[in-house]
């Protein structure tokens, strides 16, 4: 009989994937990563405009899901450019020629360097940070200014919005502050001041002049807004400490965190600046990239114990490179000054990272895709942004033994049954029947020789009591009101004169 019903499809789907098998998604394995454009979501752009090439600065992928395959990319000239990750890209030979293409978009949105951008409501707005001293608020769509933000008196390093209420934000600046801002705060002017600033934020306690001056100790290099939405993180190129700050005192740091100290040499111990921290989806984990060529892993939940690991092998010559946790905090990826990029496991620091080669400069600003497993941007100062993506071979068009989770469901020979029951019925498979007529029929339907009905999958002890027939019969005959009140199954469907209503009740009443 044909299965008329709607319900019916849902089990005739699921019985299909129990007798055919279904295909399983293999976990990603990074070292399948490639940015050859053969690779689906993968290529190479070039950063040039009116055909004068840019470094590039700062990237940055859609937030949302629908959103997640554009990619924003800041460069020193002050352009905001997007970028479909969905469409064929260029390989690195014709990624010069191809550099209109492969391009969404893009507009003058500083007249100075564009040191961070990051995607605000929806992805509906963009948010840059400039070397002119402010920051920008962007109609994605419109490419429009719709807000400047000002207040700081050096170049604006680093931006990050509040993780659930989108019109706050925070950021850091050379000049060694960082403040919070309002977009609710006098919408119709033109510029706007921010809610609350602290200066001084990092200040080397040995009052001691770095290189050209105490500008360069005293600057913020990268902020967050944690996920608890009250904290908020700092970290500066003055020494390896990262702060903690609460919102609504921030007079002082509540806590701050370092690396352990390093054995004594006899020699007065140097201090090393932090170019970058980030923090996974869940805000449980943060890394710092710091310019002793470490990256260190904290549990902000516990900050006393120091760093949880430290991650080797990358290069921080500059305060240009970067480094992120993956969302799923799983990974962390790096830039270096040596021209690779680099993915570590953090659960397997020792094991060394995985090197992704290509870059013919320092690699410089990096992003993980938010909701596509495996995809990776990375800039570069030989003027290209290189997306990386899981190769085609990593996910296997067709079934395979590996790829395939099959529930196996054998008819029961006359060997089998003699295992279970001293008799042998005279017709086996009417010694095994099915529960539900529907299920027979959808089954047959399914099977490439209707004339022969599989049996539903049971263990050794249901058909040892299905195939002994009088066994059934007795037991069905034995059982009394008092077994189905002390029976488990009396739970979800009680006799009528019984009274428990709870799982709870049915354990204390057997107690």
């Amino acid at each position: 009989m044909e299965p008329s019903s709607s319900s019916s499809s849902f089990f005739q789907g699921i019985r299909t994937r129990e007798l055919n098998g279904f295909k399983v998604r293999k976990r990603p394995h990074f070292d399948e990563l490639s940015s050859d454009p053969s690779c689906s979501g993968a290529g190479v752009v070039s950063i040039e405009h009116n055909g004068t090439v840019n470094p590039p600065l700062a990237v940055s992928f859609g937030k949302t899901v629908k959103n997640s395959h554009f990619l924003a990319v800041s460069d020193e000239e002050g352009y905001v450019s997007l970028y479909d990750t969905r469409r064929k890209l260029p390989s690195y030979t014709s990624c010069r020629e191809k550099a209109v293409e492969a391009r969404v978009c893009e507009w003058v949105a500083h007249y100075n360097s564009i040191f961070d951008l990051c995607w605000n409501k929806d992805d509906s707005q963009i948010l840059t940070a400039s070397g002119d001293q402010s920051i920008k608020v962007w109609d994605t769509e419109r490419r429009e200014c719709v807000g400047i933000l000002t207040g700081h008196t050096g170049s604006v390093k680093s931006i990050c919005p509040h993780p659930s209420n989108t019109d706050l934000l925070v950021s850091g600046s050379r000049d060694g502050s960082f403040a919070l801002w309002d977009l609710r705060c006098n919408p119709s002017c033109d510029s706007r001041i921010p809610t609350a600033m602290v200066t001084g934020a990092h200040v080397s306690s040995t009052r001691k002049r770095i290189r050209r001056g105490n500008v360069t100790s005293t600057s913020i290099t990268s902020v967050l807004y944690l996920k608890d939405e009250i904290s908020i993180a700092s970290a500066g190129a003055v020494d390896s400490v990262v702060k903690f700050w609460d919102t609504r005192n921030m007079k002082s740091p509540v806590n701050q965190t370092c690396p352990h100290p390093e054995p004594s040499t006899g020699k007065e111990s140097r201090t090393h600046g932090i170019s970058c921290i980030s923090q996974d989806s869940s805000g449980v984990f943060l890394t710092a990239s710091c310019m002793n060529n470490r990256i260190y892993l904290y549990n902000v939940l516990q900050l006393d114990k120091g760093p949880l690991n430290t991650f080797h092998g990358t290069r921080f010559e500059s305060f240009y490179v970067k480094s992120a946790i993956s969302p799923d905090a799983a990974h962390i990826l790096s830039g270096s000054s040596d021209g690779n990029a680099y993915i570590w496991q953090v659960k397997r620091p020792e094991a060394g990272p995985m090197t992704l080669k290509g870059h013919e400069g320092d690699v410089t600003a990096v992003n993980w895709c938010p909701s596509e497993i495996g995809k990776v941007a990375t800039a570069s100062d030989d003027f290209t942004v290189r997306i990386w993506n899981i190769q085609k071979g990593c996910f296997p068009s067709t079934r395979s033994p590996s790829s395939n989770r099959r529930r196996v469901m054998a008819i029961p020979n006359m060997e089998c049954k003699k295992l279970f029951t001293e008799e042998v019925p005279a017709d086996p498979m009417k010694a095994v029947s099915i529960s539900c007529p529907s299920e027979q029929a959808m089954i047959a339907d399914h099977s490439p020789n209707k004339s022969i009905t599989l049996p539903e999958i049971r263990t050794p002890e249901s058909v040892k009591k299905m195939l002994t027939s009088s066994f059934s019969k007795e037991v069905l005959e034995m059982k009394t009101p008092d077994a189905s009140l002390n029976s488990p199954s009396s739970v979800l469907n009680p006799p009528s004169s019984l009274k428990r209503k709870t799982i709870r009740d049915y354990f204390a009443a057997v107690s």
